[in-house]
């Protein structure tokens, strides 16, 4: 069982896949060569599917940050006898991720007194179904079995068992230690140890890498910076360099509710998120990056034909099979089951993932002059598909695995791929296209405006004649369906801010009800927060909106991070993480609040139900973001035993 919470982790990324390390110094998730392989270590999702710890004695008090603007993290222990720092970091080198060693580097330091230091390295390849014979070789341990082959760069030597190898090392001020793990394809010929020197020296350069990185893409946003810089960096490391492709998560599994079955898989890329994705990465100065994800996208369903359903996500390679089973032998977080590879959604209808697609091509329009044929004619075609499906049933946004519904924002998207697809009509070459599809989109703008919109509840709901409240109905003034000063838009804001939230404020995708088709139930979605922060700002209610930004911000753990949900119990983080649909909230909530004026003067807004805002702390493990800018000390400057 594992129970470490899941704020309790920072990620480390090099552009091919992602590691999750403890507070404690463990490393408990990293999947290689990428994101969706099986996991080397695995300890976050069973005891037994290996880990890599790095772990003082006697700690009695634990910080941690990442290093000027990278994803290399410094965690600084306090022991009874002395102060340990450790620094992680999933090496770059030339400053790209494309050179990636594909190596994580871990340097222990006595800053003071001295320590002792325990190491624990118990690789557990496919998902710990493999348990590797280990061997001392010069400089560290080979592990072979299994489809890697890995090596253990280590300055100690270590004690090799039959469950792994172990040492401890004693350290005094000033010393320092060098790790250093590669795992290579079974093909591919053995990993060598590292010299200490080397492996500072490239630690060194990732950090620099990660700064000149945030150097080139600075946008200022006021207060909210240091939050979307973190945010943005996660987008950066959640990227598959290769191809583009963004995950949405790193993780596999972690449960919206303790113990619970609603586990997924998120390590691959979603249609879903296309367009708040590329907004959110062109409006904190990363464009290339929006463009590399829009032509991964393109390039990935260009084989797409309008007579069917286009595929709602993909595999990081663009991969179109993701086939879901269970791993029957892993506990799961906290015992929480089934613990799934693959993603069954990949087969649903999802009508939305048309207009997700073209807003995301008119927000890169500035960029499209030279589009392919390839890509004109994918996106004639989505926005015919749009035109001919958007009265048909779906699984919608929520990837409901019930009855499929007429729900509101699958039509809503289908209008907004119709508008932006008019809009982009010069661009694509479809002027002889446009007088059908704005027929259809007054249609659809007709029977969402007639059939959506229930007059009881005063409110637009989750779906045709209905009477359920749905978050995604938000992004109405999100998209430009009505503006935010229509009288239903500030009426449905108002209704899911008073009907759809938690004790703590926090916004509900919809009340469960046992018609998604899962059982057990869910935390409330820090992205469906943001959309209520979006929507409070599109309805003139700044200070309302920014009051909710602040305490949905109270989530992020120590060093900045999301997952996809809260617990409105506990306050705990839940879900995959961390979460690129929760940072990408963040980002584009926090600039619509800096662009947004102030709120309107004498405008009549009796009629909105102020949201339950608490002063009471959050959660245990808020810490302030002024500690993730803290400068780097070059690790060279240290003295290696």
């Amino acid at each position: 069982m594992s129970s470490r919470p899941i704020a309790d982790y920072a990620v480390l990324a090099d552009g091919h896949t992602a590691a999750l390390v403890s507070s404690l110094g463990s490393i408990d998730w990293l999947c290689r060569p990428a994101f969706d392989s099986p996991s080397l270590f695995g300890r976050l999702l069973d005891a037994d599917a290996g880990h890599w710890s790095i772990t003082p004695d006697g700690v009695t008090r634990v910080s941690r940050r990442y290093l000027t603007d990278s994803m290399a993290l410094r965690t600084e222990f306090v022991c009874t006898t002395g102060t340990v720092e450790l620094c992680d970091a999933q090496l770059l080198r030339g400053g790209e991720a494309s050179t990636s060693p594909q190596a994580l580097a871990r340097i222990v330091t006595c800053l003071d007194g001295e320590a002792k230091v325990d190491i624990v390295f118990k690789p557990r390849p496919e998902y710990g179904l493999v348990h590797p014979i280990l061997t001392p070789i010069p400089g560290g341990v080979s592990a072979v079995g299994g489809p890697l082959r890995v090596t253990l760069t280590t300055p100690v030597e270590m004690l090799i068992g039959h469950d792994g190898a172990t040492a401890t090392a004693r350290l005094r001020a000033g010393d320092r230690l060098c790790f250093l793990t590669q795992a290579v394809r079974l093909s591919d010929p053995d990993p060598l140890p590292w010299p200490s020197d080397a492996i500072e020296e490239a630690f060194d350069e990732t950090v620099t890498a990660w700064t000149e990185w945030n150097q080139r893409h600075h946008l200022q946003l006021g207060e909210h910076d240091d939050l979307v810089r973190r945010s943005r960096m996660v987008l950066e490391s959640l990227r598959y360099q290769p191809t583009g492709a963004i995950v949405a998560a790193p993780t596999t599994s972690l449960p919206e509710e303790v113990g619970g079955v609603r586990n997924w898989d998120y390590r691959y890329s979603w249609l879903r998120d296309a367009s708040f994705t590329v907004q959110a990465l062109a409006t904190s100065g990363c464009q290339r990056e929006a463009l590399a994800y829009f032509d991964y996208l393109t390039h990935t369903a260009a084989h797409y034909h309008a007579t069917n359903p286009l595929q709602i996500m993909f595999g990081i390679r663009g991969h179109h099979d993701l086939s879901e089973r269970h791993l029957d032998h892993l506990s799961g977080w906290r015992d929480s089951r089934p613990v799934r590879v693959g993603n069954g959604a990949w087969r649903q209808p999802q009508l939305d993932v048309y207009g997700e697609l073209l807003n995301a091509a008119w927000q890169v329009r500035d960029h499209l002059a030279s589009l392919s044929p390839a890509t004109t004619r994918l996106l004639c075609q989505i926005a015919d598909a749009a035109a001919e499906q958007w009265g048909t049933t779906d699984n919608g946004i929520w990837e409901v695995r019930g009855q499929p519904r007429h729900f509101t924002y699958s039509k809503v998207m289908c209008w907004v791929a119709l508008d932006r697809a008019i809009k982009l009509a010069p661009v694509l070459g479809s002027d002889e296209h446009v007088d059908h599809w704005a027929t259809e989109r007054e249609r659809i703008r007709d029977a969402v405006e007639n059939r959506s919109w229930n007059p009881n509840i005063a409110a637009f709901t989750a779906g045709f004649d209905s009477e359920d409240l749905d978050a995604s109905v938000l992004t109405l003034p999100l998209v430009g369906f009505l503006p935010g000063g229509d009288s239903r838009i500030v009426s449905t804001v108002d209704a899911i801010a008073e009907h759809l939230t938690d004790r703590r404020g926090l916004t509900l995708r919809y009340r469960i009800s046992g018609q998604d088709g899962v059982a057990g139930g869910e935390g409330s979605f820090l992205l469906c927060t943001f959309w209520l922060v979006e929507a409070l700002t599109a309805t003139g209610q700044r200070r309302r909106a920014e009051r909710l930004f602040q305490k949905a911000c109270g989530y992020v753990n120590d060093v900045g991070l999301l997952s996809e949900e809260v617990d409105g119990a506990t306050g705990e983080l839940l879900g995959n993480f961390p979460q690129a649909f929760s940072h990408i909230g963040l980002i584009n909530a926090a600039t619509a609040l800096f662009h947004a004026e102030d709120e309107l003067s004498g405008a009549d807004l009796s009629f909105a139900v102020p949201l339950l805002l608490t002063r009471r702390r959050l959660t245990a493990h808020r810490r302030p973001l002024a500690a993730l800018t803290t400068p780097h000390r070059p690790c060279r400057t240290h003295r290696s035993v």
